[in-house]
């Protein structure tokens, strides 16, 4: 995707190679108040929509690192993000903090996200509640949506019956809910929430990004991903398994990717919330360092 898609005063601007990770696409609400939200899409398009028709407000759908990757053109304008994912903006152990990666390898992941992200200590975003807002000339409901993040927001314009999905992008991937507070059961209500809504257009932050019909089976593969994680987690867990065997698996990504520091954070991040979440169920059970059904 290349083309910008506009639908009266929201524009959808898509990142390189479709939107995949380290990009996003961003949406810019032009009302009254100027709003760009996520600046994670191309570089040289921000800065020029920066300059004319302009911006007032930057807001984060959440505080995953590919949604704020060009924040820093817009660092003297007011940022905006829920107050469970503001602080992870405040420093860069708050933000290790809000991932989970092992202290032994912060050191590489500061460097990954100073160099590739340019996170940079910012002041707390200022409070993005749910609600509905006026910019002026454009409405829209601020939409709680947790589960990929605690602080993940969806954003609904009604007047246009346009709806901005963020991070539930219904993608082949399926969902991510790999952070220390992600929790799969919350994914899979905001998910069924979101498919509720009397939307005509449908956008996302990453790959398609727009969906200008009613996505259909699109929401059942994207939710149905996690119980084919689930069901291949528990065929591997017939024999006990240690955390790097069921890293190697690759369950979720198929198979290593670089850096291989980061990805393996990621996978392990999806399996251990398959594995809490088998565990209360009493249909695995850890023993010392591995796992195994039961």
């Amino acid at each position: 995707m290349t083309d910008e898609y506009r639908f009266g005063p929201i524009t959808l601007l898509p990142g390189p190679n479709r939107g995949r990770y380290p990009y996003c696409h961003s949406l810019y609400i032009q009302g009254h108040t100027r709003v760009l939200i996520d600046p994670g899409s191309d570089r040289d398009r921000l800065a020029a929509i920066r300059e004319n028709p302009g911006v007032d407000e930057v807001w984060l759908s959440h505080f995953h690192e590919d949604h704020f990757l060009h924040l820093d053109l817009f660092d003297d304008l007011p940022l905006f993000a829920h107050p469970l994912d503001a602080p992870a903006m405040t420093s860069l152990d708050t933000f290790m903090d809000y991932y989970g990666p092992p202290i032994e390898d912060r050191p590489e992941w500061v460097r990954f996200m100073t160099e590739l992200f340019r996170y940079r200590p910012r002041p707390l975003p200022r409070p993005l509640e749910p609600g509905r807002r006026d910019l002026g000339g454009v409405t829209v409901d601020i939409l709680l949506t947790p589960g990929h993040t605690q602080g993940h927001l969806s954003f609904w314009f009604p007047e246009e019956k346009v709806l901005f999905l963020g991070d539930y992008d219904l993608t082949p991937f399926g969902p991510y809910y790999g952070d220390m507070a992600s929790d799969i059961d919350q994914v899979e209500k905001s998910v069924a929430r979101l498919k509720t809504l009397p939307a005509q257009v449908w956008l996302t932050s990453h790959e398609q990004g727009v969906f200008s019909e009613e996505p259909g089976e699109a929401w059942d593969r994207y939710l149905g991903v996690i119980a084919i994680r689930e069901a291949r987690l528990m065929d591997l867990l017939d024999q006990p398994r240690n955390r790097d065997q069921i890293i190697d698996a690759r369950i979720a990504y198929g198979r290593p990717r670089e850096p291989k520091m980061f990805y393996d954070f990621g996978e392990w991040g999806l399996m251990r919330r398959h594995l809490a979440r088998l565990m209360a169920a009493g249909q695995v059970i850890r023993e010392g360092e591995t796992y195994r059904r039961v």
